[in-house]
């Protein structure tokens, strides 16, 4: 057994003096995304200092809570804000709770984030589904030792957000009239935001919409055979000529402001996911 693994048999150890839950489904919730949280049923919920090997988010609208429960008939567990690479973790410890999630019995996990879009088509506000990413950050979750019981040493990364998943999420937005686009995440380390130069290479190497986080964790599910569906709401713009927010408004107004349709969204996918 690797160290990794003692890890996560140490989390789980704590996890399960709270929980006997088995998730099928695990939710990681990004900035300014926190409050989706409400259309869960809660049964427990625990704080991510309190879980060993658990590192604690530092990011103020991250409120660091593991919460397990149910949500439109299904056995969820979700993440109540993220950690990320610009917070000084390894991006083991960053994705560390997907790990613990799998243990858990997570087979699929939704991921979301908000981000600067530099697709014309997109507008602040916009609800994107990511099709592929871009890693730009430098750095790989998989480097170092390969644990072979968690999966490959070098992993097909052809198909990170899962082609059934997202038809699923597809013909869910249509039926429910949320607006939808498709676009390609390019994920950087942050934490400044991009220069007007760093925008245009975004979508000059075929990004759409650029942030600070997913990357890594799909990578790591995808490791692991966790099924990975994403979602960015577009809270900047980083298009020549255009306002970058609107007037008075900052990211996390932005983000506020777009989450209901998400929030929609993400509960009728769930009802329909058959796991």
């Amino acid at each position: 057994m690797t160290g990794l693994s003692s890890r996560i048999d140490e989390a789980i150890q704590y996890i399960r003096k709270k929980t006997r839950a088995a998730p099928d489904i695990g939710m990681i919730l990004g900035t300014g995304l926190g409050s989706l949280a409400d259309e869960m049923d809660i049964e427990i919920s625990i704080e991510y200092g309190d879980i060993p090997h658990f590192a604690k988010s530092t990011v103020e609208s991250h409120r660091g809570r593991l919460l397990f429960g149910r949500l439109a008939g299904k056995s969820v567990v979700a993440m109540q804000g993220r950690f990320h690479y610009y917070e000084g973790y390894t991006l083991q410890q960053v994705t560390f709770p997907v790990r613990v999630m799998k243990r858990l019995g997570v087979k699929v996990l939704i991921i979301t984030n908000i981000s600067g879009a530099v697709n014309p088509r997109f507008g602040i506000g916009d609800l994107v589904m990511i099709t592929d990413h871009i890693n730009m950050q430098g750095v790989n979750p998989l480097m170092g030792p390969n644990d072979d019981e968690l999966g490959p040493r070098f992993p097909n990364m052809r198909n990170v957000y899962d082609k059934k998943l997202r038809a699923l999420a597809e013909k869910t937005a249509l039926d429910c009239d949320v607006p939808l686009h498709e676009g390609v995440y390019v994920a950087v380390t942050g934490p400044s935001l991009e220069t007007g130069a760093e925008y245009r290479m975004v979508g000059i190497i075929g990004g759409d919409v650029v942030g600070m986080s997913t990357a890594p964790e799909a990578i790591v599910a995808r490791h692991q055979a966790t099924r990975v569906l994403g979602f960015s709401l577009v809270t900047d713009l980083g298009i020549p000529g255009a306002s970058e927010t609107r007037p008075g408004e900052n990211a996390l107004d932005a983000a506020a402001r777009a989450e209901p349709k998400l929030r929609k969204l993400i509960r009728a996918i769930i009802e329909r996911m058959t796991v």
